[in-house]
């Protein structure tokens, strides 16, 4: 068992902002992998009215040592006034991956 290893979420207005923030947490060793999922809709409310949006999707690996400046570089280059962070803790998975996040991020 993990606790040590997260995995961010966070949604981006389009592939050139989630790519240019994928590159920069890596740049900076504060993500292993990002992966983006193009294609969702979200449905959300915001300031008093219900919005909807096409967005894409980050799958970011860390570590729980490197989640607060990963989440500070995000909310540095997102456009959104309130962008969406959550990490989840990886309770399992594969060793050698686990290591390597370590390792990437280390």
């Amino acid at each position: 068992m993990s606790t040590e290893h997260l995995l961010v979420l966070t949604t981006c207005p389009d592939r050139v902002t989630a790519s240019r923030i994928a590159t920069a947490l890596l740049e900076e060793k504060l993500a292993a992998c990002v992966n983006e999922v193009s294609g969702i809709r979200s449905h959300y409310q915001w300031q008093g009215r219900i919005e909807h949006d096409d967005e894409v999707l980050m799958l970011v690996k860390t570590t729980a040592a490197a989640y607060e400046r990963a989440e500070a570089l995000i909310r540095e280059h997102h456009p959104y006034e309130l962008p969406e962070v959550i990490a989840v803790p990886l309770s399992a998975g594969s060793e050698a991956y686990l290591q390597w996040i370590t390792e990437s991020t280390g």
